[in-house]
């Protein structure tokens, strides 16, 4: 393999990337060369990927993006997925890189700016929520109390994504377990009782 997807990652200190991230950086420079995705895969890149174990024999990948070019993976995202799914046969979820800023305390009360709003773990959270089922959107949200004190979420989707994201929906399961610690169970139905 050249190094020409060197181009398409750019990790933090000059880190080596791994086998999984030199894949999914030579799709995209394949990708850029021979399709109608040039222009505007021209200037993008990612962080890093990682895989997920959705069940036994079932995986996902998750791209991690600079939080700056959201906006332009956004523009070409059901395309590039689609993509990069038929290349590696898995499913796959294109996340921003965002940074948890920790909540001032007794030990860290150093003078500084205000902790702004988008860099607490809840808003960090929700906003990884939504990345996740991107063409889709949430409709509701709730959070519900087991016996045993544990919780989980329960996300509702639109019902007119159903068809394309049906299968999805353990690998957003999984892939957000993962990343939050959070169990979550994503369905369709509709969130009021008729």
């Amino acid at each position: 393999m050249s190094l020409t997807y060197r181009r398409k990652i750019q990790k933090e200190g000059n880190a080596v990337p791994d086998e999984l991230e030199q894949n999914v950086g030579q799709a995209l420079y394949d990708l850029e060369q021979g399709s109608d995705l040039k222009q505007e895969l021209k200037y993008l890149y990612i962080v890093s990927a990682k895989e997920v174990t959705v069940g036994p024999g079932k995986s996902a990948i998750v791209v991690v993006i600079p939080f700056r070019l959201l906006n332009n993976f956004r523009r070409i995202q059901t395309r590039l997925v689609h993509e990069l799914e038929k290349k590696f046969a898995k499913n796959v979820v294109i996340i921003a890189q965002r940074r948890i800023l920790q909540k001032p305390g007794r030990n860290n009360r150093v003078k500084r700016q205000k902790r702004p709003m988008s860099r607490t773990l809840t808003s960090v959270h929700n906003a990884m929520l939504d990345e996740l089922v991107f063409p889709a959107e949430i409709t509701g949200k709730r959070l519900r109390y087991k016996l045993d004190g544990s919780k989980q979420l329960k996300v509702y989707l639109d019902k007119k994504d159903q068809q394309a994201m049906e299968d999805k929906i353990d690998s957003f399961s999984a892939v957000y377990k993962k990343l939050t610690g959070k169990d979550t169970v994503f369905t369709f139905e509709s969130q009021f009782r008729e």
